[in-house]
């Protein structure tokens, strides 16, 4: 089974969201507004809502952004002390601050009362502030924790999905490829054995334990391997057509894309024509994006079952998906005469 991809590993153990992340303090902005206008509502008086919001936006979001400050810093201590214990930590810290802040606030109000009001006496001022906090600091972390365990879920299922691709080795492929050593054993042992040495490499990459992704050089050179067993058997009804010169060969791209991709191609496609056929793999980089697109010839009124195909397909996207997001696209063309898969996603080179 493959291990847990590293990238990933910070969402399947973190029990605190990530308050140094925009989009956490972005939701931490919004639900401090929100708060602000729902309080507003609740006491304004007539012709003077938008000065009684100015004024309960200021203070809520000087609450809020020191608050997500303070987090920040202090999640990876805090997450060591066991769930229960960061989330009680937090919360005692929040309320701490919030104290002293209303503290601060209505001292500034007696010294500078002409320019900002507080009609309460400071117990009561202090109270209110504590009790409104309190609701609102365990409602917003309670909403963060149930998003971060969303996310957290959807990448252990990704890579769970990953596991399950990278064990997919279809039988139909192990006995055909068997069934062809075997048959050159006796009539050329020396292609016997080099296709045993690749049968052994691919079995090792889809099995062994990769990352999450991997440069493209390494990607192609597996699909390669495939390629190889699939031609001692189709022989000259497997043509490939490799146009890939131009795509940086340090391009990281999740493991295992290209191969699954191929044999698509060959399973469903070449394999059901009479008289083969030519699988075209063409790669272009395009500002700072690759497109790789595999497109193959598919036999009229002949088709196999598309369970496997859409498996693979399904796995793809949702792995582009976790790693480029809305920045990479996996597109499907498909005609009565030709299958494409054309795959866009961004340049990252490997540092390595």
């Amino acid at each position: 089974m493959a291990s847990a991809p590293e990238a990933d590993d910070k969402y399947s153990q973190a029990i605190l969201p990530d308050f140094c992340a925009a989009g956490t303090i972005l939701v931490i902005l919004l639900v401090a507004e929100l708060v602000a206008i729902v309080l507003t509502l609740a006491s304004f008086e007539a012709g003077t809502f938008l000065t009684e919001l100015s004024k309960m936006s200021m203070y809520l979001l000087w609450l809020a952004l020191p608050g997500t400050a303070v987090m920040c810093r202090i999640r990876p201590w805090a997450e060591k002390q066991g769930n229960t214990q960061a989330f009680v930590i937090c919360f005692v810290l929040l309320e701490v601050m919030c104290i002293v802040l209303a503290v601060v606030t209505y001292e500034l109000t007696v010294r500078f009362a002409e320019a900002v009001i507080i009609d309460d006496t400071r117990a009561g001022f202090i109270m209110r502030t504590f009790a409104i906090s309190s609701i609102v600091i365990a409602l917003a972390m309670r909403y963060l924790y149930v998003s971060s365990e969303w996310r957290r879920s959807i990448v252990l299922e990704a890579q769970a999905r990953i596991s399950a691709l990278q064990a997919l080795i279809r039988p139909h492929f192990l006995f055909n490829s068997m069934n062809t050593i075997a048959s050159l054993t006796r009539s050329n042992p020396k292609q016997a054995e080099e296709a045993i040495e690749d049968l052994a490499d691919l079995l090792r990459a889809n099995l062994s334990a990769p990352k999450d992704r991997t440069t493209l050089k390494e990607e192609l050179e597996v699909a390669a391997i495939y390629q190889r067993i699939e031609k001692l058997r189709l022989g000259d009804r497997l043509s490939v057509r490799w146009d890939i010169d131009e795509l940086p060969m340090r391009a990281l791209i999740p493991s295992l894309t290209i191969q699954p991709l191929l044999e698509n191609a060959i399973y469903h496609g070449i394999e059901l024509l009479p008289e083969g056929g030519e699988v075209k793999v063409t790669g272009r980089r395009i500002n700072d994006d690759l497109r790789i697109s595999i497109r193959n010839p598919v036999a009229p009124n002949r088709a196999r079952k598309k369970e496997g195909n859409k498996m693979a397909m399904a796995n793809i996207r949702q792995r582009f998906e976790l790693a480029y997001g809305s920045r990479a696209t996996v597109n499907v063309e498909e005609t009565d005469s030709e299958y494409k898969v054309q795959l866009q996603f961004p340049c990252e080179e490997s540092t390595t």
